[in-house]
């Protein structure tokens, strides 16, 4: 019979770490009891410190294969904006059979650094030419398939791309594989339907509002099913604000917001640049900001107005993006430090309740993750799925260590991964450090890379 009970000295429970504590879960991979103050039986699996497993609210996975890539000068000042016409190019290339080889690399680094969930912004729908693929879902479900392959549960987002920029301006040509209409979309839905499971939900994400019209928009909403989450990239890059604004007299969490649709259902990915308004008013609205810390860094983005949508009460979560680092540590670390850099003090992301940097962070990002995700995840709590992290209690930052100081030790101390085990619906994925099937992971990997590095 299968290990369905773990006992751990220190179990991150939602009301914070409690001692001596059994989990237990069924074969479905849910979470159904929560024993508290027992005792370690001769022979059980035990551990110290345990804590629910992240969830990584914003991925392109097919971008896992080009970071490091783009980190040279050009002739001009380099921007996202440039940045984008690279991957653009570097998107063109891949097929299916390669995107399933970089996701499953991508989602299996992200299991080895405590990431148990991914919502995955698919963008690259269609055949090189710009056809459809004989199953229409065919990339999509690929991308699911390096997620079962791996053991990650996903929320599949699959993009709604119908314009280049404002005022319905039509698709360059090296945008011909995100092509989609809201008809498109209904249909990549329907088809996905059937993947969903516990480990799986199927939502949709409109690119931004420069590449989907808010008619499209109200449109896709209207027809999704209800409670199915919603993501979007908004108000990025100041290009973008100013770009709105002169096509729409408003900016682009203003103009989401007065849609009346924005809820607990949405993702607001970056939403960088904001009034005090709009931070505001996201907050009111119960969705969820969607912050990126790594990739914005990488792409010179901005700040995040961490402070302020603290003190209203905002709920955020974190994602990987581009890749360039698939760390949940190195997120919350560098959105810590970002503020810090920002407001030049210390400990910004903390209140009256929670003053332990780490712990509010942890706390607020698996919140965040989890309502993104639409699943149920992100707590050791009955009901749940038996997402949960093991750390190395013998590494030296965390050997002999309270429980109350590991978090602010993991995320502020040293670059060492301290994630020693990984259990995702109860099934163990990472052992010792390492992925159950790493080996052949990396060589489809390996493979597919040597294919497209020789384009």
């Amino acid at each position: 019979m299968s290990q369905q009970s773990l006992f751990t000295a220190n179990a991150y429970l939602p009301q914070g770490w409690t001692k001596n504590v059994r989990l237990h879960w069924n074969v479905t991979g849910a979470l159904t009891d929560i024993e508290i103050g027992v005792q370690v039986r001769a022979g059980e699996t035990q551990a110290e410190f345990v804590l629910p497993g992240m969830t990584n609210l914003h991925s392109h996975a097919f971008q896992r294969a080009m970071a490091g890539m783009t980190e040279m000068a050009g002739e001009s000042k380099d921007s996202f904006w440039t940045w984008r016409d690279l991957m653009y190019r570097y998107a063109l290339h891949i097929t299916p059979e390669q995107i399933q080889a970089i996701a499953a690399q991508l989602y299996m680094e992200c299991l080895r650094q405590g990431y148990t969930s991914v919502c995955e912004f698919h963008y690259l729908h269609r055949a090189i030419d710009g056809s459809w693929y004989a199953r229409p879902a065919e990339m999509a479900q690929r991308v699911i398939g390096a997620a079962t392959q791996t053991g990650i549960g996903i929320t599949m987002l699959p993009v709604l791309y119908s314009y280049a920029d404002f005022n319905a301006q039509a698709l360059r040509d090296d945008q011909r594989r995100f092509k989609t209409s809201v008809d498109d979309i209904l249909r990549l839905v329907e088809n996905l339907d059937a993947e969903r499971s516990a480990q799986v939900e199927i939502g949709v994400a409109p690119h931004s509002l420069r590449a989907a019209g808010i008619e499209q928009i109200c449109e896709v909403h209207a027809a999704l099913p209800a409670q199915r989450p919603l993501h979007i990239h908004i108000a990025e890059q100041t290009k973008e604000v100013d770009a709105c604004l002169a096509a729409t007299g408003k900016r682009p969490v203003e103009l989401l917001l007065e849609t009346g649709l924005v809820d607990q259902r949405w993702c607001l990915v970056h939403a960088t640049h904001l009034t005090k308004a709009e931070v505001q008013g996201i907050a009111a609205s119960g969705a969820v900001a969607g912050i990126c810390t790594t990739t914005e860094g990488n792409l010179g983005d901005g700040f995040f107005d961490l402070p302020d949508y603290i003190a209203a009460g905002g709920r955020f979560g974190i994602g990987s993006d581009s890749h360039v680092s698939q760390s949940p540590v190195e997120e919350l670390r560098w959105l810590e430090y970002g503020q810090r850099l920002r407001l030049q003090g210390r400990n910004i992301a903390s209140s009256a309740t929670q003053r332990q940097v780490g712990d509010f962070l942890w706390q607020h990002a698996l919140q965040g993750g989890a309502q993104a995700s639409g699943r149920q995840v992100g707590q050791l709590a009955s009901g749940y799925r038996a997402d949960m992290l093991i750390l190395d209690d013998q590494h030296p930052n965390l050997a002999g260590l309270a429980s109350s100081a590991v978090l602010n030790t993991w995320i502020f101390a040293g670059n060492d991964n301290l994630v020693r085990d990984v259990y995702v619906a109860g099934k163990r994925v990472v052992q010792d450090g390492r992925h159950v099937a790493q080996k052949e992971i990396q060589q489809a990997y390996v493979d597919c890379m040597r294919s497209l590095r020789a384009l």
